[in-house]
C-alpha cells in the first residue's frame, strides 16, 4: 500500500522568512508556497517601459513606484503575490517587505502566467480597497487590456487599441500610457 503524502501548510511568517534567505522568487497563496519561473527577454523589458512612466510620474510626488522585487500582500485572503508593476500612494502603507495598499497593478501576460493573471490574481486583487486600475499587457503580441474602478465601486473592462491612450490617475499622479510606450523597443507582432 502507497503511503499518503505529507502536506504542510506555511504561515505568513514562515513564508516571509523562508523568502528572505531563498535564491528564486515565491508567490505564497493561503499557506502554499509556488516557485516563480524566470521571465523572458519581452516580459521584462515590457515591465521595464511601464516602470520607467510610473517613476517619471513619481518623482517629487508621494506616490511611489516598484518592480517585480516588490512583494504584495493581500490580508484578507492570505496571499503574497510578486506584480511586475505596482504603485503606491498611501503613506501608511510602510512596511519593507511588502504593500498592502496599491492604487495601480500590472501584470505582464506570458504564456504560463496568463491564466494566473487573469482569473486568480484579477479575483483577489479587485478585493483590494485602494486598488483604482489593472492593467495587463501581453508579451506575446501587441495587446494590453485593463480594469479601472469607477466612482461606483464597478469595474470597467477595456482593451486599449492602437490609438488609445490609457489614463490613470492615483494620488497626485497623472499617467498617460500608449501601446507604443508599452512596447517600445519591443519586438511584437501586431494583431
Amino acid at each position: 500500500m502507497a503511503l499518503a503524502h505529507q502536506y504542510t501548510l506555511h504561515t505568513a511568517d514562515e513564508y516571509l522568512s523562508m523568502e528572505a534567505e531563498a535564491t528564486a522568487k515565491h508567490e505564497y497563496v493561503a499557506g502554499e508556497i509556488y516557485a516563480m519561473a524566470g521571465a523572458s527577454e519581452r516580459h521584462n523589458r515590457i515591465a521595464l517601459n511601464i516602470g520607467f512612466h510610473f517613476r517619471a510620474a513619481t518623482r517629487g510626488k508621494t506616490c511611489v513606484a516598484y518592480m517585480a522585487d516588490m512583494k504584495l500582500r493581500l490580508m484578507t485572503q492570505n496571499i503574497f503575490y510578486y506584480p511586475d508593476v505596482m504603485l503606491v500612494c498611501d503613506r501608511d502603507d510602510d512596511h519593507p517587505l511588502y504593500k498592502t495598499a496599491p492604487c495601480i497593478l500590472v501584470e505582464v501576460l506570458s504564456p504560463s502566467t496568463v491564466t494566473t493573471d487573469k482569473r486568480e490574481k484579477w479575483l483577489a486583487y479587485r478585493s483590494l480597497p485602494s486598488l483604482k486600475a489593472y492593467l495587463m499587457v501581453d508579451c506575446e503580441v501587441r495587446r494590453a487590456e485593463y480594469y479601472l474602478r469607477e466612482e461606483t465601486g464597478d469595474w470597467q473592462h477595456a482593451s486599449l487599441e492602437e490609438n488609445d491612450v490609457l489614463h490613470l490617475g492615483c494620488g497626485d499622479i497623472r499617467i498617460a500610457l500608449t501601446l507604443d510606450d508599452l512596447y517600445e523597443d519591443v519586438d511584437v507582432p501586431v494583431i
